[in-house]
């Protein structure tokens, strides 16, 4: 009934909302697959610019603390300008800083590059989510959301595709070149993409007023707390995912290609849960889904990380990524829901790269705790740092979500 329901929803769109759709899902998607083809390659990097795994993370952590940055730019002009055009320009900027740290000619340089990577990525989100949500019929929004977020499952199942086929002909420069190819998205919105109908019809009323001592006096705990609970969503999907691919080259001793293989089935975990678990939670509602989702991955744990068998490790990751992704999923509708109407373009992106900013350290600092939990042949423990940060992750979502208020269908 459920995969009925979704058929329909899906085939009753026009074809401008299908075609916003796609454009805002495969933004996202080339955002995150730019982003994730570090994670691959910390120890490549690290031997290039002979730093230590710790130090070379801390470009993961430089570019998710910048992502507020882009966020509130480019959130800012959306708001003004329109959602359409801002996304544009969003695009080809993250695509020609991931263009050109693919000839970094050495660590310093390549830490800035990814520092204004990060300004690109943080805005490409809030502007892709508005502009989807604002098009799409509000039945629509729960399956729709969860789909529109999997882009970033499906920018890691890009990233690992891309890994395994070029980095060992190329090496990692090969990949960030290979990472320029999101600017050719600009040409699809170009021709086939129109503006925010609601942005339009908001716009034809009355000149927008985007003064942010009104957006903090009037909505500004509302902003602290979607900020909060971002950060715990970040820390969530970043804590599973950003070093993993690390744990498994060094502690359990994967080669680059049985890494890729089991990061692609962990990718379609992801896909799966954000798809699902965001359809649903039109039914069900979108707390009770971020809830529930959080308490499986918190079950999932031994299983995801202490799995003695390979494919028993498999499994775990394919599941605990069905439920990171499943809360994931509801996102991008979650946040446009409690969004003040005159914020749209700003509030929900600012809150979510707000949560990345809080969040920029988990990758660092699960190798630092990593370093310093050494298992008895002397190596790292990533495993247990991993686990022990993610029990703690999960459990705070699921206060922060229980906290929340519930604005599930409401009207733009």
């Amino acid at each position: 009934m459920t995969e009925v329901a979704a058929l329909r929803l899906f085939t009753a769109l026009n074809r401008d909302q299908r075609n916003t759709f796609l454009a805002c899902f495969l933004g996202w998607a080339l955002d995150a697959f730019d982003f994730f083809l570090i994670t691959f390659v910390l120890i490549p990097l690290g031997r290039d610019f002979h730093r230590s795994i710790p130090n070379v993370a801390f470009a993961i952590t430089l570019t998710l603390m910048m992502r507020p940055v882009g966020a509130f730019i480019f959130g800012l002009l959306g708001d003004k300008f329109g959602r359409r055009i801002p996304l544009m320009a969003d695009i080809i900027f993250y695509s020609v800083m991931e263009l050109l740290t693919a000839f970094a000619p050495n660590f310093t340089i390549f830490l800035i590059l990814r520092a204004l990577f990060g300004i690109g990525m943080g805005g490409e989100w809030g502007l892709g989510a508005s502009l989807a949500m604002e098009s799409l019929p509000t039945a629509a929004r729960g399956l729709f959301s969860g789909m529109l977020q999997q882009g970033y499952a499906v920018g890691y199942l890009l990233a690992a595709l891309v890994y395994w086929i070029v980095f060992p002909h190329f090496g990692w420069r090969g990949l960030f070149v290979a990472g320029a190819l999101p600017a050719l998205l600009v040409i699809y919105i170009r021709a086939r993409v129109p503006e925010s109908p609601v942005w339009e019809r908001e716009r034809a009323r009355e000149k927008p007023r985007l003064q942010m001592t009104i957006f903090l006096r009037q909505h500004g705990m509302l902003f602290v707390y979607a900020a909060l609970l971002m950060t715990a969503f970040n820390y969530m999907s970043h804590g599973t995912q950003d070093l993993y691919a690390t744990y498994l080259q060094k502690q359990r001793g994967f080669n680059a290609d049985e890494t890729s293989r089991i990061a692609i089935i962990y990718a379609f975990g992801m896909i799966c849960g954000g798809t699902i678990l965001g359809h649903l939670s039109q039914q069900w509602g979108r707390r009770r889904v971020i809830i529930l989702a959080a308490l499986g991955g918190m079950l999932l744990i031994p299983l995801w990380i202490f799995a003695p068998t390979t494919a028993s490790l498999l499994l775990g990751g394919f599941l605990i990524q069905f439920m990171v992704q499943g809360a994931g999923g509801v996102v991008p509708v979650h946040l446009n829901e409690l969004s003040p109407p005159a914020f749209r373009g700003t509030f929900p992106g600012l809150a979510y790269q707000m949560g990345n900013f809080a969040a920029a350290y988990a990758a660092q600092q699960q190798a630092w705790l990593a370093e310093h939990f050494r298992l008895p042949n002397g190596e790292p423990n990533y495993a247990l740092t991993m686990a022990l940060v993610e029990a703690v992750v999960f459990l705070l979502i699921i206060i922060l979500a229980a906290l929340g208020r519930e604005e599930r269908g409401k009207e733009f």
